[in-house]
């Protein structure tokens, strides 16, 4: 399929910026949901091209196509694109430390300053089945004996 070199760019601007793209698949549709000034079948064919290239992978799901920039892609839309190596999509940032947490603060210490790691649940309105009380409980005495005098499959007439 020709697609412009205008349309080509603006699809690979799309895709750099973000590192991912999602596509309907919806050939007839006449624009793109985020890239309103492309078609659709544009968006999908392009993405279909930096597919079998390895620039892109592709997931499809629940009728949409899920398109994930790969390394060997991102090299690629930089020299494409004309970008420096310091721009990167936002999918390839790593996030920021928040300010004020210390280093080590985190999973590895269960989410609790000074935690050692270990999980511990909630003491709450179940208690009650972690208590040790097997020996306080009762049973049915020996002189209860259940009765099934029901109505279902081989039940017969009820006693008299």
């Amino acid at each position: 399929m020709i697609i412009t070199k205008q349309n080509r760019r603006t699809i690979y601007e799309a895709l750099f910026k973000d590192g991912v793209l999602v596509a309907p698949k919806d050939f007839n549709r006449p624009t793109h949901p985020d890239i309103t000034t492309v078609r659709n079948l544009e968006v999908i064919k392009a993405m279909q091209s930096l597919t079998s290239k390895g620039f892109v992978k592709t997931q499809f799901s629940w009728q949409y196509y899920y398109y994930t920039l790969t390394d060997e892609g991102l090299a690629y839309l930089r020299e494409f694109l004309h970008l420096p190596s310091e721009i990167v999509p936002q999918t390839h940032m790593k996030p920021a430390r928040p300010a004020g947490r210390p280093a080590g603060y985190g999973a590895r210490e269960g989410g609790r300053p000074g935690g050692d790691g270990a999980y511990r649940a909630p003491r709450g309105d179940r208690e009650y089945r972690r208590r040790d009380d097997a020996g306080d409980k009762e049973g049915a005495g020996a002189e209860y004996r259940p009765r099934f005098g029901g109505v279902g499959r081989g039940a017969g007439a009820p006693p008299s």
